[in-house]
């Protein structure tokens, strides 16, 4: 069994049509989700989510992974060393 690491994923939504279907996908992972912020930015036309995570690297490359597929959405994850 892989070792669970804390992570930061930082969520940039360009096209406000993707935030549903990133909402979906964050359910769907909500069992590694320690909590998340989100940041409307209405002069710019877009959001900002950060979402701090426990699970193993593996998953939160699959998190980010899906993620990264939507049309109009940018992620990044930093992952602790321990």
């Amino acid at each position: 069994m892989e070792e669970k690491r804390i992570a930061v994923a930082a969520i940039v939504i360009d096209e406000q049509d993707a935030a549903v279907e990133v909402n979906n996908v964050l359910h769907e992972y909500n069992d590694i989700i320690i909590g998340r912020m989100g940041l409307p930015y209405k002069e710019r036309g877009i959001s900002l989510i950060s979402v701090a995570l426990d699970a193993s690297p593996d998953r939160i490359s699959s998190l980010t992974g899906t993620l990264g597929q939507i049309s109009g959405v940018s992620v990044k994850a930093a992952i602790s060393k321990k």
